[in-house]
C-alpha cells in the first residue's frame, strides 16, 4: 500500500475544500477535529493516523483553537505555506460572516430593546454554566495533582484579588518547573507578589483601564492577547478578552455573555465570540481588528514554527512551565466566571428562580452528550428568560 500523501490539488480547489469544511463546523471542536480526521486520513490519506494523532497533541499544548490549527497544518502538508493560510482562511472564514452579521443585527435591532431583556438574561444565565462546565472539563484533565490543584487555587484567588494576568502566569508556570525546590517556589510566589503591588500604582492592573477609547489598535491587542493565551481550548480566551473589553467599559458582561452563546450556536471555533465583541464595542473594524488579533498566533505558530513544533514542545522543562501555566489558566477562568456570575446576579429580580435555572442547565450540560446539546440547552434559556420573572 502507498505511503499516505494528499492528492495533487490546486490552491482553489484546496480554500474551497477547508471552506466546506468550515461550513459545516457546528458542534465545539472535537466533532470539528473528527470532521477533519475523517475526511482527511480516514478517506482521503493525506496522513496516517499515527502522525495525526502526534500533530493534534502537539496542537493541544499550544495556544490557538486546534481544530483551525489542524486546517492550517494539513493546508501546509498539501501545498505549502500558502496552503497553509488559504486552508486557515477557508475554515474560519464562515463563522466569521456570520458572526458580523450577528454583531450588526444585535446593535441594530437587539440591544437596549426591553422587550429582549428577559430572555437574553435567561440565555446569559444558561451561558454561566456552560462555562461552568467547560472550567470542570478542562481542570480535570489539567490538573493531575494536588500541586497543580494549589496553583489553579492561587492563581483563583490571585485574580480576585486583581494581580495582573502576565504575572500569575509567570510565576505559575516558573513555580510548577522547579517545584521540587520548596524554598524556590516561595521565593517566586514572594516575587509575584511584590511585583504586583509595584506595578498596581502605575495603572497596569486592567480594572485602571475603564477610561480609555476602542481604537483599532487596542482591539487588535486585545484579540492578540486572547489568541496567545488560548492554552486547554477556546474558553481560555474568555477571561483575558473581556478584562481588555468589559474591564475597559467597552461592552458589558450581558452583551460579553450573548457574544459567547451566539458563538456556541455558529459553525466556528468559539474564539469567534471576539468578532461580537469587537464589533459591539468597535463596528466593523474593531470586529476585524480583534479577530485578527485572535487568529494571528494560530497562523503564526503553523507557518512559521512548522518543522520545529514538535522538537520545542518535547522539551521537558518547557512541558513542565505549560503544565504550570495551564493550570493557573483554569485558577483564572473560574475568577472570570465569578465575576460574570456576580455581574449577572445583580441584574436578577428572583435569584432562586435564576438558581434553578443554572443549576438545570449545568446538570443537563454534564449528563447529556452529542452535537446538539448545547444549542438546545441555549435555547431553553432564551424560552426560560422569555417565561419567567428572572
Amino acid at each position: 500500500m502507498p505511503n499516505p500523501a494528499p492528492p495533487a490539488i490546486g490552491l482553489i480547489a484546496l480554500f474551497l475544500k477547508f471552506l466546506r469544511f468550515g461550513a459545516l463546523a457546528f458542534g465545539g471542536p472535537v466533532v470539528q477535529i473528527a470532521m477533519l480526521r475523517d475526511a482527511l486520513v480516514t478517506r482521503e490519506r493525506w496522513i496516517d493516523p499515527a502522525r495525526f494523532n502526534r500533530l493534534l497533541a502537539v496542537l493541544q499544548v499550544l495556544p490557538g483553537p486546534e481544530a483551525h490549527e489542524l486546517c492550517v497544518h494539513m493546508g501546509m502538508i498539501a501545498r505549502g505555506r500558502i496552503g497553509g493560510l488559504l486552508a486557515g482562511l477557508g475554515f474560519m472564514l464562515p463563522g466569521l460572516v456570520l458572526m458580523l452579521a450577528a454583531g450588526w443585527a444585535y446593535v441594530r435591532f437587539v440591544a437596549g430593546m426591553g422587550a429582549f431583556a428577559g430572555p437574553l438574561l435567561g440565555l446569559q444565565i444558561v451561558v454561566l454554566a456552560v462555562i461552568a462546565r467547560a472550567v470542570w472539563r478542562i481542570g480535570r484533565h489539567v490538573i493531575e495533582g494536588p500541586a497543580l490543584g494549589l496553583v489553579a487555587l492561587a492563581a483563583f484567588a490571585a485574580t480576585l484579588a486583581g494581580a495582573p494576568f502576565w504575572i500569575v502566569l509567570a510565576a505559575a508556570g516558573a513555580a510548577y518547573t522547579l517545584i521540587a525546590r520548596r524554598l524556590v517556589v516561595v521565593g517566586i510566589v514572594a516575587l509575584a507578589v511584590a511585583v504586583t503591588l509595584l506595578v498596581q500604582p502605575f495603572g497596569l492592573r486592567p480594572a485602571t483601564l475603564a477610561a480609555t477609547t476602542p481604537t483599532v489598535g487596542l482591539l487588535f491587542l486585545a484579540g492578540l492577547k486572547g489568541g496567545l493565551l488560548t492554552f486547554g481550548g477556546a474558553y481560555t480566551a474568555i477571561p483575558y478578552v473581556r478584562a481588555d473589553t468589559v474591564g475597559r467599559g467597552w461592552i458589558g458582561d450581558a452583551a460579553f455573555l450573548d457574544g459567547i452563546a451566539i458563538a456556541g450556536l455558529l459553525p466556528a471555533p468559539l474564539v469567534i465570540f471576539a468578532t461580537f465583541v469587537g464589533y459591539v464595542s468597535g463596528g466593523l473594524a474593531g470586529a476585524l481588528a480583534i479577530t485578527a488579533g485572535m487568529f494571528l498566533p494560530a497562523f503564526a505558530f503553523s507557518l512559521i514554527f512548522y518543522e520545529r513544533l514538535e522538537a520545542i514542545v518535547a522539551h521537558p522543562a518547557l512541558q513542565r512551565a505549560l503544565t504550570g501555566v495551564a493550570a493557573a489558566v483554569i485558577g483564572i477562568i473560574a475568577a472570570t466566571f465569578a465575576g460574570l456570575a456576580i455581574a449577572t446576579a445583580g441584574r436578577v429580580t428572583w435569584l432562586p428562580i435564576a438558581i434553578v435555572l443554572f443549576v438545570t442547565a449545568l446538570l443537563g450540560a454534564i449528563r447529556l452528550k452529542g452535537t446538539w446539546v448545547t444549542p438546545a440547552i441555549l435555547a431553553a434559556g432564551l424560552l426560560a428568560g422569555a417565561l419567567l420573572p428572572l
